[in-house]
């Protein structure tokens, strides 16, 4: 794979036995590129899996009610509470909103981000 020799990274690590070994990763992009190109049978319920995602994300595009309940399923699955739920969705609601606000206001560096939301965070710590 010519591709990894490209786009890889050599990680060393120590293993169980305490030996110093190494590794080639790589990034989302490098891992799909990776399965793509395995000529085998058992790599296809994956790229199957792959296409499914893609195609949901494509739907979402188009619809992004389809986004929210993805989110709400999510965190089902992961067994939140309801209440827990509905109000996750509403601070990622009114955090979009503000942001939207300082952008408006010229707020544009990460910087005066993290200096904003600090001092909300800060706001809102000493009210509990």
């Amino acid at each position: 794979m010519e591709f990894l020799k490209e786009k890889s990274l050599t990680v060393y690590y120590i293993n169980r036995d305490g030996k110093c070994c190494n590794t080639a990763v790589v990034d989302i992009k490098g891992m799909f590129k990776i399965i793509e190109s395995i000529p085998s049978k058992n790599a296809e319920p994956i790229k199957k899996w792959f296409v499914k995602l893609d195609c949901e994300r494509i739907y979402e595009t188009f619809d992004s009610s389809l986004v929210v309940q993805r989110v709400i399923d999510t965190y089902r699955a992961k067994v939140y509470d309801e209440d827990w739920i509905i109000k996750r969705i509403k601070g990622i609601k009114d955090r979009k909103k503000h942001t939207e606000v300082w952008k408006d206001n010229d707020v544009d560096s990460n910087l005066e981000y993290a200096i904003i939301t600090n001092d909300i965070y800060r706001y809102w710590s000493v009210r509990i």
